[in-house]
């Protein structure tokens, strides 16, 4: 709860209050103009007659306290009316207030759940339940890649680690080829830190937005990864015309680079290809990634762009080659390239989707909106 705030009125009560309050001058402006238009026709003063006929005075002296009664009436029928029926309309604001609370002290599996017909307060309450939803999904993707993190950052420490303890238990020990091999771990530990940061940046959406032209990255991520897929042996191809997307050039060439990198670090080997093609469509721009390869099964496809998920045949020495061989592209062998690919995908407001091929190989579809 906020501290340094005086205490107030609930609103229920300021509700109570003002329905009273409209509802006394409501009766007050009716009786006036009740009292006002019998005065005009009678005489102020004594009347002659057979009986007895009352003048203004009369009228007054009786009237007052009929008109008494009659606002203390209103002014009860007013509070406790008022008082229902703000209860009543609050009833789904207190609700929400006390899944609030809840998760605020942090229990996230309750929902407001508000039943009956749509208005208001079961708008406010369904946006609540969403949110409740997105927060605790992505509370629970950062439990789980903080834990894979602090997993993967582990190993090379505890190499480093071991290196040093056999190196210093050996007088003989060969300190050119534990300087290479310190070299070599720690410039794995370097890529995953990078790798993570960068993956962070891009859920973050922390960069600045910008028309970019897509076809642009497409040449430029075909020239930096071409050397690579020549040494594999694999056809690299690129096709498309200029199409802008708002978004990070930086950002979207990463995007551009690891899938390119996954279809060829992923392929059947000399003889395979890649292609990739920019297509304008009336609502957007699709970007294609399809490369040859062994078949997918539907339990591989469906943990892709998950952290740390390797794909099948793919191991650790293999991805330290790729890095080796050009060390702009995905981040070889820790995992991370689809995932960060997602995550870029995800904060340009993309749709990116795996579809396995049937002749083996994978198809990878971002698309994107169109620029205004």
């Amino acid at each position: 709860m906020p501290t340094g705030r005086l205490p107030g009125l609930s609103v229920r009560t300021k509700l109570a209050l003002t329905y009273a309050g409209f509802l006394i001058v409501a009766g007050t402006v009716l009786l006036t103009v009740v009292f006002l238009f019998l005065l005009r026709y009678v005489p102020d003063g004594a009347i002659t007659a057979d009986r007895f006929v009352p003048n203004q005075s009369d009228l007054v002296r009786a009237f007052t306290p009929a008109v008494s009664w009659a606002m203390l009436f209103l002014l009860v029928v007013g509070l406790l009316g008022g008082w229902f029926l703000a209860g009543r309309m609050l009833a789904p604001l207190n609700r929400i207030s006390r899944v609030a609370q809840l998760t605020a002290q942090g229990n996230l599996d309750r929902r407001v759940a508000m039943p009956g017909r749509r208005d208001e307060f079961r708008d406010l309450a369904d946006v609540f339940d969403t949110m409740l939803d997105r927060i605790q999904a992505q509370i629970a993707e950062q439990q789980r890649f903080a834990a894979n993190a602090s997993h993967e950052l582990r190993t090379p420490l505890a190499i480093t680690q071991t290196l040093l303890e056999v190196a210093e238990a050996d007088p003989d020990r060969d300190v050119d080829a534990l300087l290479s091999r310190l070299t070599q771990v720690n410039a794995r530990a370097v890529e995953l830190t990078e790798a993570l940061l960068l993956l962070a940046r891009a859920d973050g959406q922390a960069f600045e937005r910008r028309p970019v032209d897509l076809s642009l990255l497409v040449e430029e991520a075909t020239e930096n990864l071409l050397p690579l897929a020549e040494k594999r042996g694999i056809v690299l191809e690129s096709m498309g015309t200029p199409t802008r997307v708002i978004g990070s050039d930086a950002l979207l060439l990463q995007l551009l680079t690891n899938l390119m990198h996954n279809a060829i670090v992923h392929n059947v080997g000399p003889g395979g290809y890649v292609g990739v093609r920019v297509a304008a469509e009336p609502d957007a721009v699709v970007l294609t990634v399809g490369n040859t390869g062994h078949p997918i099964s539907p339990e591989l496809l469906s943990t892709l762009a998950e952290p740390f998920q390797r794909g099948a045949g793919r191991t650790r020495q293999t991805g330290r080659e790729d890095a080796d061989a050009d060390p702009s592209v995905d981040h070889g062998g820790l995992g991370l390239g689809l995932a960060i690919a997602q995550s870029i995908a995800r904060a340009h407001d993309a749709q990116l989707r795996f579809t396995a091929r049937a002749e083996g190989g994978l198809m990878v579809d971002v698309r994107f909106p169109r620029a205004e």
